[in-house]
C-alpha cells in the first residue's frame, strides 16, 4: 500500500478519446486508490474528440496535445515537478512500440495496453530500448490484478493441488459474430486490420490474456503448441477464433480456446488447473469465487473479502471490501496502477512487482508468433521462439 502523504503520480495518456472503451476504464482505475492523477493527454486524432475528452478530464487547454509527439515534447519542457511521470498508451497495437520507445528515451515510465507489439522482433527491439532507458514498463494484463487469481497462484506454489497435470483456459466472446468493422464500429475496425493490429486478431486481443493467466497461476511456461485459427466472418482478414493444444516445460498438457464469434458470450474468461492432489477453477465473470477441489474431500468455494481468514497475504492486499461486496475489473486494474505508482515512488528498476512487464510482453508475442506459425504449418508441434530478455 502507498505511504501517507506521497504525492500522486502524474499521468499522461495517448489514445482513449470519447467512444473508446478502455481509455475511460484506465482513467477511473488509476484514480481508485488516489495514487495517480491525469495531467495531460493526446486522446484522439479527431481535434474535436481530443478537446472534448481533455475538457471532460478537467485538463487545461495547454496540456491537451494534438498528438503524441507534441505531448512528449511539451512535457519535457515543463519543470520536473510539473511534467508527467508515467505515460499510459491505449492506442491500436501498431503504435504501442513507437510511442513507448520515444517515451522511455525521453525519460518517462510507460504503462501500455497489450499486446506489447505487433511482432516478436518489434517487442525485442522495445526490450532493448527499455534496458537502455532505466524506465519502468508495465502491461495492462488486467486479469492478473484480481485477488483470487493471486490466491490461486499461491495455492499452486504452496503445492496445495500437487504437481500440475493439465491446464484448460478459455476466453469466449461473441461481439465480433457480425462484421462490425463494416458498420462503422471503430473498435472492430482496427482489431481486424492487419496494418493496425498485427499478425493476429483474436489471439492477440484476448488469447494473450488467456495465455498470460495460465502461465501466471501455474508457474509453468508453455514450451510448444499446436494451433488452429479461423476467420468465420466472410472477408475478415485476421483470425476471430482459435483452438490451441499446449505443452509446458514441466510436463503438463493443456488447451487454450479464444474466440470472438461465440454467439451470446460476453467476456467469459475462465481457467481450470488440475494437479495430482486437487484442482482449482476461476471465472472472470464471477471473480470473487475460487473453486478448490481437493482429491479426496468435498469442493470448497473460497471467497474474496478482507474478512476472509483463509486467503494468502498477496490476495488480501489486493482487496478493499469485506466479503459479499463484489470487487471487479476496475479494482483489478486499479491494483496494477497502485503497484506501479509505489514502484515509481521507491525508485525501482526492472519489472514492477505485481505488474506484468517486459517479460510478459515478450512471452505474449512469442505465443502469438508460435500460434500463427503453427496454424499455417503441417507440423504437429511448434516450439515457442526464444526471447532475448534474460528470464523471459
Amino acid at each position: 500500500m502507498p505511504r501517507p502523504n506521497q504525492p500522486r503520480i502524474r499521468l499522461g495518456m495517448i489514445g482513449g478519446g470519447q467512444g473508446a472503451f478502455i481509455g475511460q476504464v484506465h482513467r477511473l482505475a488509476a484514480r481508485l486508490d488516489d495514487t495517480c492523477e491525469l495531467v495531460c493527454g493526446a486522446f484522439s486524432r479527431s481535434a474535436d474528440n481530443n478537446q472534448l475528452t481533455g475538457e471532460a478530464c478537467h485538463l487545461p487547454d495547454e496540456r491537451i496535445y494534438a498528438d503524441w509527439q507534441q505531448l512528449l515534447e511539451g512535457e519535457q519542457q515543463l519543470p520536473a515537478e510539473q511534467r508527467m511521470q508515467l505515460l499510459v498508451i491505449v492506442t491500436p497495437n501498431h503504435l504501442h512500440v513507437p510511442i513507448a520507445e520515444a517515451a522511455m528515451q525521453a525519460g518517462f515510465h510507460v504503462f501500455c495496453e497489450k499486446p506489447a507489439a505487433v511482432s516478436l522482433q518489434e517487442a525485442q527491439r522495445l526490450a532493448a530500448s527499455w534496458h537502455a532507458s532505466g524506465c519502468l514498463y508495465g502491461l495492462a494484463h488486467t486479469y492478473l490484478g484480481y485477488p483470487m487469481v493471486w490466491q490461486a497462484r499461491e495455492m499452486v506454489s504452496e503445492g496445495q493441488i500437487g504437481s500440475i497435470r493439465k491446464i484448460h483456459v478459455e476466453y469466449p466472446q461473441g461481439w465480433l459474430g457480425e462484421r462490425l468493422e463494416q458498420q462503422g464500429n471503430k473498435q472492430a475496425a482496427w482489431r481486424t486490420d492487419p496494418s493496425l493490429a498485427g499478425i493476429s486478431g483474436c489471439m492477440a486481443d484476448i488469447g494473450t490474456h488467456a495465455f498470460g493467466l495460465a502461465e501466471f497461476i501455474s508457474g509453468h511456461r508453455v514450451s510448444a503448441l499446436c494451433a488452429s485459427l479461423a476467420s468465420h466472418a466472410d472477408g475478415r482478414q485476421l483470425d476471430d477464433d482459435g483452438d490451441v493444444l499446449l505443452r509446458t516445460d514441466q510436463g503438463a498438457s493443456g488447451t487454450l480456446i479464444a474466440s470472438q464469434i461465440c454467439s451470446g458470450e460476453e467476456n467469459a474468461l475462465k481457467i481450470r488447473i488440475y494437479g495430482d492432489k486437487g484442482a482449482l477453477e476461476w471465472h472472470q465473470m464471477e471473480p470473487n469465487s475460487l473453486f478448490y477441489r481437493p482429491l479426496q474431500a468435498p469442493m470448497r468455494t473460497l471467497r474474496a473479502g478482507i474478512d476472509q481468514p483463509d486467503l494468502f497475504p498477496s490476495a488480501m492486499q489486493r482487496l478493499r471490501l469485506p466479503g459479499g461486496h463484489p470487487e471487479g475489473y476496475l479494482e483489478a486494474l486499479g491494483n496494477l496502477y497502485r503497484d506501479f505508482a509505489h514502484a515509481i515512488h521507491q525508485g525501482k528498476q526492472g519489472d514492477v512487482e505485481g505488474v506484468p512487464g517486459m517479460v510478459s510482453g515478450l512471452r505474449g508475442m512469442a505465443f502469438i508468433e508460435a500460434v500463427t506459425t503453427s496454424a499455417k504449418s503441417e507440423q504437429k508441434w511448434t516450439p515457442l521462439p526464444a526471447t532475448q530478455l534474460t528470464g523471459a
